[in-house]
């Protein structure tokens, strides 16, 4: 069944060296989203993922639509956003490395909600 969900997504992923660190890169990023994204028409949120393993940070960006997301993209203050996000993984106590190649930006194309066994 095709997905009914219009959104349009950042997908953001880290490599950390341990929970402590996933625990701090999720608090720095939930408040880089707080100061600088959330106000910002059509976004619907922000998730933050760990792995159990403790190696993994991932953040979902949930916005509206992709023009949306391009508006924010074109008209925020990315110098700043950029200065943030970099003092923010310059003040873990432990290290973090993105994982992301090329533009993490992602459309829904299908998905599988429950229901009967076929």
């Amino acid at each position: 069944m095709p997905s009914t969900d219009t959104g349009f997504y950042s997908i953001i992923d880290h490599t950390v060296d341990g929970p402590a660190t996933q625990t701090e890169l999720v608090n720095a990023f939930a408040e880089v989203q707080e100061r600088w994204v959330r106000f910002y028409p059509g976004y619907r949120s922000a998730r933050f993922h760990v792995s159990t393993d403790g190696t993994r940070v991932y953040n979902i960006v949930h916005w509206d639509t992709e023009a949306d997301y391009r508006n924010f993209v074109e008209t925020s203050d990315t110098e700043g956003r950029m200065a943030a996000i970099g003092a923010a993984l310059a003040g873990l106590s432990g290290t973090a490395e993105p994982r992301m190649t090329g533009v993490p930006t992602y459309t829904v194309v299908r998905e599988v909600g429950p229901g009967p066994q076929a």
